[in-house]
């Protein structure tokens, strides 16, 4: 059983791109710019956002963070994000979910420029990437296919089940696991709350795919020798015994699969820190597509 490390593969990453942003900057060209915007003072929000912040800082990019009332208006909402749209300096911009009750989240995503839209969410980058076309990839699928990348696991003809049919998550796995390219090729089962026979379904798969936000779901018995487990889910439990009051638990039983696996991803330390690695690809690429 190996471990998939995203600390080291997002380290990887995070080295790639301050190379070439130190580049850029030798060069005196522009520099990739991300834009953010956090709503209220969710403790989440407030820790992802602040590390992607962090991120842009270690590799030289520009950032900026848009803080806003949890009581904020749809229609200061839109003006925020229009004024973000219109700004040429800024290549990527990314409001923070989950947004307030009397926001529509659908809506906010469809207004965000699908040429700034690093999150990967807008119905224009969810199209292109249904239709194999260069578009951004939702972040938290894209660093799973950077790690399968980086560790050169085989996924060619392998069967991959993908528990969860978010549109951040499971949908787009699922999309890019089956296109004709390296990582991909799989044959791909998307399984939910409604699939019959979901641990039979499991024991076939080479490759599972756990997002469905349910701490230690997948166990042993759901798992066939040597398969490739992704675990996605990031749910804060709480917990007497940590300092903060709360564990942060994955989709997969980890103590139990493991020693099942070929390869396995932990929580903390997986998917979480690919998500933020892929996030800043899509805002370089956001940049280099200016050009």
């Amino acid at each position: 059983m190996q471990i998939l490390d995203g600390k080291i593969v997002s380290q990887s990453v995070k080295d790639q791109l301050k190379t070439k942003t130190d580049a850029l900057k030798a060069a005196g060209k522009k520099l990739p710019h991300l834009a953010a915007i956090l709503i209220g003072n969710n403790g989440a929000s407030e820790t992802y956002v602040a590390s992607k912040v962090k991120t842009c800082e270690e590799i030289g990019f520009k950032s900026t963070l848009l803080r806003l009332e949890e009581s904020v208006s749809e229609a200061e909402l839109f003006a925020a994000i229009e004024k973000l749209n219109n700004d040429n300096d800024v290549d990527g911009i990314l409001v923070q979910l989950p947004l307030p009750k009397h926001i529509d989240e659908e809506k906010i995503i469809s207004l965000i420029h699908p040429d700034k839209d690093v999150d990967g969410f807008s119905p224009v980058s969810i199209g292109k990437l249904v239709q194999g076309m260069p578009t951004f990839i939702p972040a938290t699928p894209y660093g799973i296919m950077l790690m399968l990348e980086h560790y050169e696991i085989e996924t060619s003809s392998k069967h991959a089940v993908v528990i969860g049919r978010s549109n951040i998550v499971g949908r787009p796995m699922s999309i890019l696991l089956s296109q004709n390219s390296n990582p991909g090729n799989c044959t791909v089962t998307v399984c939910h709350s409604r699939t019959n026979n979901l641990k039979e379904i499991c024991l076939q798969a080479d490759i599972i795919v756990a997002a469905l936000g349910k701490p230690g779901f997948l166990k042993a018995d759901m798992v066939k020798e040597g398969a490739v487990v992704i675990d996605v889910g990031i749910t804060r439990v709480a917990d007497a015994t940590k300092k903060t009051g709360f564990a942060i638990k994955g989709d997969v039983d980890f103590a139990e699969v493991a020693p099942k696996c070929s390869y396995i991803t932990p929580v903390p330390g997986g998917v979480g820190l690919m998500t933020i690695g892929a996030l800043m690809m899509n805002t370089y690429n956001a940049c280099e597509n200016k050009k």
